[in-house]
């Protein structure tokens, strides 16, 4: 890698930054409806527009906004949420430790602010483009933005009309979440050896909810996944040669 090529990585660059939000454009009509869904779901928990924007921006991660909304009652558990929600976040540990060795090129600051913007999504994008040329800064931002701005504005119109919006499963947005991660996952394709690790990963997920109390299935997917790809692992071309094959799940 040239001066030149570090130079335009780390300084911000408009032709990468609306790069970025082009290549996320087609992911908002999947990413705005389950913003709609987690909307209404708070204002039917009794949440304000304001709260609902706030939870947003501070906390950012669709899954464990969706789980701690599963949580809410009265009096507010306080600790069954932060657990769970953490453990849900936990897959973000393996998605930095995927996606860290390819932005060596980013500064400190930088890192700590892209990875605060870290989303399935994002993370998604950021590996895929990796694998064709250097993930810039600026892309990176350009797709984590349009996703934080798509996300805040669609949760604060659902929460502004879930009152009137009744069941939202019933216009089918309870299906967005799981659309959205099969676009993501074919994004990663290989062929045999993706179906088994995405098998590994599901059926332990599967088994883990239903028999384990808890955001545990989350992790178990994951671990599964990861041993599911380590142990078809090789050398060869169209082995698994990177961390990013290896977290496909």
């Amino acid at each position: 890698m040239n001066n030149s090529q570090n130079r335009s990585a780390i300084h911000a660059d408009p032709n990468e930054f609306f790069l970025g939000v082009k290549t996320f454009f087609p992911l908002i009509f999947a990413a705005a409806p389950i913003g709609l869904l987690f909307g209404a779901l708070s204002a039917q928990k009794g949440l304000s527009p304001l709260e609902v924007l706030l939870m947003g921006s501070f906390v950012f991660a669709g899954g464990s906004q969706f789980l701690a909304l599963e949580l809410w009652s009265d009096p507010l558990p306080w600790l069954s949420i932060a657990f769970s929600t953490f453990l849900i976040n936990l897959r973000h540990v393996l998605m930095s430790v995927s996606l860290a060795p390819k932005l060596g090129h980013w500064t400190p600051l930088q890192k700590y602010l892209g990875f605060f913007m870290l989303a399935d999504e994002v993370w998604a994008m950021s590996e895929q483009r990796a694998m064709k040329q250097q993930t810039t800064f600026s892309f990176y931002m350009g797709a984590a933005l349009t996703l934080l701005f798509t996300w805040q504005i669609s949760t604060v119109a659902g929460s502004l009309t879930g009152a009137v919006m009744g069941d939202p499963s019933r216009y089918g947005l309870d299906f967005a979440f799981t659309a959205l991660f099969i676009c993501l996952v074919m994004g990663f394709w290989q062929g045999r050896k993706t179906g088994i690790v995405l098998a590994a990963s599901g059926l332990a997920a599967v088994l883990t909810y239903k028999f384990v109390p808890g955001a545990w299935y989350i992790i178990a997917g994951a671990i599964a996944g990861v041993i599911a790809a380590a142990l078809q692992y090789d050398d060869k071309p169209n082995g698994f040669s990177s961390s990013s094959e290896i977290l496909q799940s």
